[in-house]
């Protein structure tokens, strides 16, 4: 935004188009000159008048002139002038959302393309978009947990720390639920005045937890609510292994020497989150499943993180707008 005069403009860059009225300036005084030689050619000046009836020098001028500011205040609308107003208090409100992902060893099933945990992070994404208004934290969680990233409304840190989490962040190759929401339950009871606790748990359900029903149990005491993204299929797929240089080198086997099949575990993420107050969702190719984790999310009380004084901008383009085309009438009538 340039400020010139007292003026504001909010699209400053399209002065460029004023070159259209310099080209049409220069056209329109050719035009004239034309018109008043060949006036002069066919009749002297002091007889134009008797000879000349539908002819007029100033009215020439005049609709020229006219034509140009009609021109002018029309491009200068494009430049979006504004005048400052008075500073306003705007109070930033939102909710606090802990966002878990699994990245054990299952997330790696290639069920859905390209595989669960690259699936689930562009879901997480699309979830973010939709909740534009919250503050957001990631929590990544296998064998243990811990806090990726903490709350913030920075989304795109939160993409960058979300784009880095695999396999390899946490040394465990297992699930344990209870672990994510344990990590959650304490980050929110550092902030006990909070009116709305949420956390969004992405995984295929594939759980090892040794005390999911004592979280369970704590979470409700708290009223953290905990809403749940099944990510895979009830087929499930086989779990690729890698080498160092990332290439395929086989898939997980059992104790049998059998290739190992996970499958999506439905069961114990709707009964974790209908039980905390949540709601459970199976991860679509569509934004059917986010939709209805955001409108649900959506009803919980929002929280003022703080306020921002900003200067409000007083619209001024209308009335230039107005003035092109009360020259270009008036150019009309004449």
């Amino acid at each position: 935004m340039k400020n010139f005069f007292g003026w504001d403009f909010g699209s400053p860059g399209n002065i460029y188009y004023f070159l259209i009225l310099i080209v049409v300036a220069l056209i329109l005084i050719l035009q004239v000159r034309k018109s008043l030689n060949l006036a002069n050619i066919l009749a002297s000046p002091v007889h134009q008048k008797e000879l000349l009836i539908n002819f007029s020098k100033s009215r020439k001028i005049l609709k020229s002139v006219l034509f140009l500011l009609s021109l002018f205040f029309l491009l200068f609308s494009l430049l979006s002038p504004q005048k400052q107003d008075k500073p306003e208090d705007i109070k930033q409100e939102g909710r606090d959302i802990f966002i878990a992902l699994d990245i054990s060893r299952s997330m790696l099933a290639k069920d859905v393309e390209p595989n669960r945990l690259e699936f689930a992070k562009e879901k997480i994404k699309q979830l973010i978009n939709m909740l534009k208004t919250d503050r957001v934290g990631l929590i990544l969680f296998s064998g243990s947990a811990f806090v990726q990233c903490p709350l913030t409304k920075d989304i795109a840190t939160f993409y960058m720390f979300l784009d880095q989490a695999n396999v390899e962040t946490v040394s465990s190759g297992t699930t344990s639920i209870d672990m994510a929401v344990k990590v959650a339950i304490d980050k929110f009871s550092s902030m006990p005045a909070k009116k709305s606790k949420i956390l969004v748990l992405f995984t295929d359900g594939e759980d090892f937890s040794s005390n999911l029903a004592g979280i369970k149990k704590q979470a409700q005491k708290e009223n953290l609510a905990i809403f749940a993204v099944g990510v895979g299929s009830e087929q499930g797929a086989p779990i690729p292994l890698y080498d160092e240089q990332g290439n395929q080198v086989g898939h997980q086997l059992d104790e049998k020497g059998s290739v190992v099949i996970s499958r999506l575990n439905e069961g114990i993420l709707k009964t974790l989150a209908n039980e905390c107050g949540g709601y459970y969702v199976h991860a679509t190719s569509n934004n059917s499943d986010l939709k209805a984790i955001s409108s649900r999310v959506e009803k919980f009380e929002k929280e003022v993180f703080g306020s921002q004084n900003l200067m409000k901008f007083d619209q001024k383009y209308p009335y230039f707008v107005c003035a092109s085309l009360a020259c270009l009438l008036l150019e009309w009538l004449i």
